[in-house]
């Protein structure tokens, strides 16, 4: 049976006290869980605390019992599965049973294999009815504060995450190598947003020589810092790099044995992994792996070129955005295609016009602005229970045709 309004309404106030995990849980899922009491009073509400630490519905209980609030009979909404398992806290299946509810009501099954319907289960054995969502906003939104989650669980990678500073011809720096800056504050705080929700921010050594990023979370608060893993074959990452201040952890990835920059690396507080492929380059698929065995969900990477050339290859990219800044540089002469319609323009002949003027119009009856590209994203393979890959809602951006009329 299809959950009420007020049902969907109550799971995504779930989600949204889920992400208040954000940059606090990791590795742990991002949770939110809403109590009521019999009567339909909200009696309390949690999420999920730093690893090791209570998780959202426990939290939910204490701030219940804390205002004395009666839960025999009610009902809880939780943003996902309750576990069923002693991890590092005993099971929440156990938690909400001991408190006497009679219905819980879930957005998202739990697919890590010591929970994987054992929570539903659990509850339901014990004469409590469970409810979870079928395909609906409540759902969609658990899915996507989790994606990172869910692909380790279930592929055994990270979701990556491709951050592009780009002008509006999709261009990352001028013709002289300068690239600062393509984008405004707004846009970099936002960046660093979603450096937070990441378990791992990747780089690589050209980035690291040419720009020496710190790539740490600094312009929105977090709990956590993301570990940063630079992609550096030959070991070259100066020893007094930025990246390797405090806070947060670093990860120099290599493919060639160089004992003397690795000892360097180590005694500067970085840690080293040789993780040769083929190539001679790193073998980027195993360092997918790797990571994803060490917990991070969701990887976002802040690359140069070359490295992010790599990441876009089918076999393991996932996402990617752009963040245009309007009245940015554009290459003169560039083909833009407009917005709204199949029309592509050359808008003006002169970089720094482009560079003082907002978005042109194409000109055509459409009205739409030109262009304000947001994703070249290409798309993984469904997930492994049949569900479409969850990617970024704008499509691939198509190439303007060889002579555009």
């Amino acid at each position: 049976m299809p959950l009420s309004d007020a049902d969907q309404a109550l799971l995504l106030r779930a989600v949204a006290l889920a992400e208040q995990s954000i940059g606090l849980s990791d590795p742990n899922p991002r949770v939110g869980c809403v109590l009521h009491t019999a009567g339909g009073q909200l009696a309390g509400e949690g999420f999920t605390q730093q690893a090791g630490g209570p998780h959202a519905e426990v939290m939910a209980l204490r701030a219940a019992a804390a205002q004395g609030a009666p839960l025999a009979g009610g009902t809880a909404w939780v943003s996902l599965e309750p576990c069923a398992h002693h991890g590092r806290t005993p099971p929440c299946a156990d938690a909400l049973i001991a408190a006497g509810l009679s219905r819980v009501v879930v957005a998202l099954g739990d697919p890590y294999p010591q929970v994987a319907g054992r929570g539903v289960q659990r509850l339901r054995a014990a004469g409590i009815t469970v409810d979870v969502a079928g395909a609906g906003p409540a759902r969609q939104a658990a899915q996507a504060l989790n994606i990172g989650f869910l692909s380790r669980v279930l592929r055994g990678r990270p979701w990556l995450r491709l951050k592009v500073a780009a002008s509006l011809d999709g261009r990352t720096a001028l013709p002289d190598g300068r690239s600062q800056w393509i984008t405004g504050p707004a846009a970099r705080q936002d960046g660093h947003a979603w450096r937070r929700r990441a378990g791992a921010v990747l780089t690589g050594i050209g980035t690291v020589l040419a720009d020496d990023p710190r790539l740490d979370v600094r312009l929105v608060p977090t709990q956590l810092q993301p570990l940063r893993v630079v992609v550096d074959s030959a070991f070259a990452t100066p020893p007094a790099a930025r990246l390797l201040q405090e806070p947060g952890r670093v990860l120099v990835v290599g493919a060639q044995d160089q004992p003397a920059r690795m000892a360097s690396l180590r005694a500067a507080g970085a840690e080293v992994l040789l993780l040769p492929g083929a190539d001679g380059r790193v073998d980027l698929p195993q360092l997918l792996q790797r990571l994803a065995a060490n917990g991070v969900g969701e990887l976002h990477v802040e690359a140069g070129a070359v490295l992010m050339r790599r990441s876009l290859a089918p076999t393991w990219s996932t996402s990617c955005w752009s963040t245009p800044r309007p009245g940015c540089w554009v290459r003169a002469g560039a083909w833009l295609r407009c917005q709204n319609c199949p029309r592509w323009m050359r808008p003006w002949a002169s970089t720094s016009r482009i560079a003082n003027a907002s978005a042109p119009t194409c000109g055509c009856w459409c009205g739409g602005r030109v262009p304000t590209p947001s994703c070249t994203a290409r798309h993984l393979p469904p997930w492994p229970d049949g569900r479409p890959a969850l990617h970024h809602p704008a499509a691939a951006a198509q190439r303007p045709p060889a002579q555009p009329g």
